[in-house]
């Protein structure tokens, strides 16, 4: 700390302010004050220094123990900075410094994130004041000023006696100064001159501590006589009426002294523009205690006067720029210079009203009340005004309890819960929201979101063919307020709704049954299906104008397939299975019948004639058809839409190559699946060609049977 302390222990030299505070023996005498500050910061000590401006040397220590040591000097006035970000316990450590070195004036430096905290741990103490960090030159300088010339002050009181005070007298007028005795005059002169020092350093330094928002610091003791003496006092405010936090600090006390020295003081605290503050040193306190002193003094009323006339300007500023604290703060002090003045009745009504209104506007109902009962004690305040008052803050009040029920209305809507559980449902609290003000727009507003809500569900509902829950639902909205004639519009929309899902579904199902009977898929897979899904469209709307089509499409598709077995020689069972179905679907009796007599008729086709003809040349038709040999094959075509499904399966046909090597008679005897590849199979089986065979000298005819494979690319 090398170089703090030697940017606060520079050349010992006091300004003219110090030298007030020192010993008398001329400017360039030692000042008889020392500076003790509690800190380890290098940067805070060269702050310290520069804003005492040489007055004063500073000795830092880094503890109260350490600073005790040099606080017990009695042959000279003791300051004790204390910079709070190196002391654990401040309350604490003040405390000691009060017990051990009373005679010591004690200021408190404090960064603005602990300030609050501070500001309450010393509140009460004998602190002098308390400063922000950084350190503001300006005002450090004059409250350190302050602080020593109330720490002469004190050092002047001590004698043998320690508990020496002040004084503290009734305030009595000026009288002449010829009737004072002598010595005893000089030295009561003496005192009130040495206590005006300590009152401007109290004030000044209670000032920056109450700027601070932090509440007084309690006073040093001071050789200073002053007399409460309140003139027109503001109401005290109602017991109870903590939200109007405390009232302003209107300056009403007097101090005593010559005339001439409190007009002096008077008008240089009109020149620096000190109209009402710092509290304790400004002109309204001065010209105030001067009329005191001397009623009939024309330059004391006449000042009283000029600071009226600032001070009803300033409180209008206030008004204008919203600031109605420092208003209210302004017109304490204007009343108390003016007491008397016709104005004060109007500005009392305008504070009121607009700090009333503010309170209203920012929903502080009890603020707004404890204001209301505060005008109720002014006589400037009509009883009209205040019932109009009463008034809003009764409508505000319903409307802040309308608007509480009414989230959790919206909150139940929300989350479906509208009748229940009964005790925390919408419909619950809509109840409770009409008992309270039944005829309040959101009353109204939330009754028609709830009926909105039973209705919704009712149509939810109907869609579901749950009509045991709609009944429900549209006896809660009849209850609700619904009217008739919209329970009958929403019945006839809902009509219309259910028409309109019901075609939708009708076209579904119509559109699948078209496309299974497309892809060959007439009566399997089971659930889906062209069989199916047509039985499906009759239970949905049996009237519908695509079941006739597609029952003859898919009748005339079973014929076909039952044809198909039958020339295939299949099984009787699948032919009379399809034919059945076909029978049902509305197939003509004409083609069932053609088809029945195919599946009757004996198995005499081309294929079993060439057979015979080759057994009677006397040669094995196996053998025949082992010695074919084919000259042209034209591979099967794929069918499109198989290979878009992904389907693959094969045909087995017979055929019979005639004399010239050409296939004829070429039929399908199974599929797999049914009707996808076989028109395909048929038209490449007849594009084929062979040698003809030759028996017996001659060629003939050889019946063929062979399976074609369908299978999907790699």
């Amino acid at each position: 700390m090398a170089s703090a302390s030697n940017a606060s222990r520079a050349t010992e030299t006091s300004s003219p302010a110090a030298s007030s505070a020192g010993t008398g023996s001329g400017s360039n005498a030692r000042p008889s004050v020392d500076v003790t500050a509690i800190t380890t910061r290098d940067d805070f000590l060269l702050e310290l220094g520069d804003a005492l401006g040489g007055q004063a040397s500073v000795r830092p220590v880094d503890s109260m123990n350490a600073a005790l040591e040099y606080l017990s000097n009695a042959k000279r006035g003791q300051v004790l900075v204390v910079d709070t970000r190196d002391v654990a316990d401040v309350r604490g450590d003040i405390e000691r410094a009060h017990l051990h070195a009373a005679h010591a004036v004690v200021l408190v430096f404090t960064v603005a994130e602990t300030e609050k905290q501070v500001g309450a741990a010393v509140k009460g103490s004998n602190v002098f004041a308390v400063l922000p960090i950084p350190l503001d030159k300006r005002k450090t300088g004059a409250v350190l000023e302050g602080a020593m010339a109330d720490a002469v002050a004190r050092k002047s009181m001590r004698g043998p006696d320690r508990n020496i005070g002040v004084s503290v007298e009734p305030f009595q007028a000026q009288v002449n100064s010829g009737e004072q005795s002598g010595s005893g005059g000089k030295s009561k002169m003496g005192l009130v001159v040495g206590a005006g020092i300590a009152v401007v350093a109290i004030a000044t330094g209670a000032y920056l501590f109450l700027d601070k928002g932090k509440g007084p610091a309690a006073p040093a003791t001071a050789e200073r006589k002053i007399v409460a003496t309140p003139v027109a006092p503001a109401a005290e405010p109602p017991a109870g009426d903590a939200d109007l936090g405390p009232r302003p600090a209107v300056e009403t006390t007097l101090v005593e002294g010559k005339v001439d020295e409190l007009l002096e003081r008077a008008r240089l605290a009109m020149r620096e523009r000190r109209y009402s503050e710092p509290l304790g040193d400004n002109a309204l306190l001065y010209y105030r205690s001067a009329v005191a002193a001397d009623p009939s003094n024309g330059e004391a009323t006449d000042g009283l006067q000029r600071v009226a006339g600032v001070l009803a300007v300033r409180f209008d500023e206030s008004m204008n720029a919203g600031r109605f604290d420092e208003a209210s703060l302004t017109l304490g002090n204007f009343k108390t210079a003016a007491p008397k003045d016709s104005r004060i009745p109007a500005l009392e009504v305008r504070l009121m009203t607009a700090q009333i209104s503010k309170a209203l506007a920012d929903s502080n109902l009890d603020r707004a009340n404890a204001l209301i009962r505060q005008a109720q004690m002014s006589s400037a305040i009509s009883a009209d005004q205040i019932n109009k008052w009463k008034a809003d803050v009764t409508h505000r009040t319903e409307d802040a309890k309308v608007q509480r029920v009414g989230s959790l209305i919206t909150d139940r809507i929300r989350d479906g819960r509208l009748i229940d559980p009964v005790d925390d449902s919408a419909k619950m609290y809509l109840q409770q929201l009409h008992d309270l003000a039944p005829t309040n727009a959101t009353t109204q507003r939330l009754t028609r979101e709830l009926n909105g809500a039973y209705m919704h569900k009712a149509r939810e509902a109907a869609i579901a063919n749950r009509a045991s829950d709609v009944d429900r639902w549209i006896t809660e909205a009849k209850a609700g307020g619904v009217s008739t004639s919209e329970i009958n519009a929403f019945q006839k929309e809902l009509s219309n709704a259910r028409l309109k899902a019901m075609n939708a579904e009708a076209d579904r199902l119509a559109g699948a049954a078209r496309d299974r009977i497309r892809d060959g898929r007439l009566t399997d897979p089971a659930q889906d299906s062209a069989a199916y899904y047509i039985n499906q469209l009759q239970g949905t709307d049996a009237n519908n104008a695509a079941i006739g089509p597609l029952s003859h499409d898919l009748a005339t598709k079973l014929v076909e397939r039952a044809r198909a077995s039958a020339q295939a020689g299949k099984g009787g069972g699948t032919v009379d299975s399809d034919l059945n179905l076909a029978k049902r679907w509305g197939a003509d009796p004409k083609d069932i019948l053609a088809v029945q007599q195919i599946q009757n008729a004996p198995k005499t086709g081309s294929s079993a004639a060439a057979a015979r003809s080759a057994v009677a040349a006397g040669v094995n038709p196996a053998t025949l058809a082992a010695s074919l040999h084919r000259t042209r094959y034209v591979p099967p075509e794929f069918p499109s839409k198989a290979l878009s499904q992904r389907v693959s399966g094969a045909v087995t046909v017979e055929y019979t190559v005639d004399a010239n090597g050409d296939p004829r008679d070429v039929r399908v005897i199974e599929a797999t699946p049914p009707g996808v590849f076989d028109k395909a199979a048929v038209t490449a089986v007849k594009r084929w060609h062979y040698d003809p065979v030759i028996a017996n000298g001659g060629p003939v005819e050889v019946p063929v049977r062979t399976s074609i494979r369908f299978e999907l690319p790699k």
